[in-house]
């Protein structure tokens, strides 16, 4: 069989397994964006009314994390890849009642998160370092976890956080099915967006008592009613050493964001100047 039959046949088996929501088919346009060598490696597990496709990217561990979850009752399958980046993958899941999660995974043999370090010392959350890549990323999932809460709790709006195990988190799904909501980097943005980003961001700091650490236009969804924040992975106390330098990176990204979109107000300088 030469290459261009490979590609047919793969093609068709796609059309094949096609997943089944409700009287909704979601079939070839979602399992296209998940790599072709993820679509020859997979696993599927029976349940009590019929097989369900898992796309098989994790190692066994990950695979016991997720059975575990399951069992709780937090998962009842996953569709594919969402979003992809270097560190995680958000795969769309869903519940045993039917309602979508956000599954976000993290890939363990990844060497990225040895830069992840700085936002774990100097947190009086954690008194331990982690000595391996895989303990480092379960309590990067701890800390994320618990960032989610304490911002949700704040009154910031975030991604409802269901549940964790191991590298994995389970979280409320941000768009509709198979498609995650715009972020603002997709998105069009205007003055109430400028407004409302750095108020969260003070918000954040002041009665959430944490900075992001990472906000980029690629980290807050707009979603047509509703801004949300997410990837909290990076949050740090303002108590940690590093929190107003990691404060004002937050700022001038948003501030570089706006300007270059063409709404500008203030410079960072004088942003920071209200958040004391």
């Amino acid at each position: 069989m030469d290459e261009e039959d490979d590609r047919e046949d793969d093609r068709s088996a796609m059309a094949d397994e096609s997943v089944f929501e409700g009287d909704r088919e979601v079939g070839p346009s979602l399992r296209e964006r998940i790599h072709k060598g993820e679509r020859e490696n997979r696993y599927r597990r029976r349940d009590s009314n019929e097989r369900k496709t898992v796309e098989e990217v994790f190692d066994d561990a990950t695979r016991r994390a997720l059975d575990e979850l399951v069992g709780r009752g937090e998962l009842d399958y996953l569709n594919g890849v969402v979003r992809a980046g270097k560190e995680a993958r958000v795969y769309w899941g869903v519940a045993p009642d039917g309602t979508p999660r956000a599954v976000k995974i993290y890939l363990t043999a990844t060497a990225e998160f040895k830069k992840r370090m700085r936002y774990i010392a100097g947190d009086m959350r954690f008194q331990s370092m982690p000595n391996t890549i895989r303990e480092l990323i379960r309590l990067w999932v701890r800390k994320e976890f618990k960032n989610l809460q304490v911002t949700q709790g704040s009154g910031i709006r975030v991604p409802k956080p269901y549940s964790f195990n191991e590298n994995v988190l389970v979280m409320e799904f941000i768009g509709e099915p198979p498609a995650a909501a715009p972020i603002f980097a997709e998105a069009e943005v205007d003055a109430a967006d400028y407004r409302w980003t750095f108020k969260t961001i003070k918000k954040l700091y002041k009665k959430a008592g944490l900075v992001h650490a990472d906000l980029s236009e690629y980290n807050i969804f707009k979603t047509g009613k509703e801004l949300i924040l997410f990837d909290m992975g990076s949050a740090v106390l303002s108590s940690h050493p590093e929190a107003r330098d990691l404060l004002l990176r937050d700022v001038t990204n948003m501030v570089r964001f706006f300007r270059k979109r063409g709404v500008y107000q203030k410079e960072a300088a004088e942003i920071m100047e209200t958040i004391k």
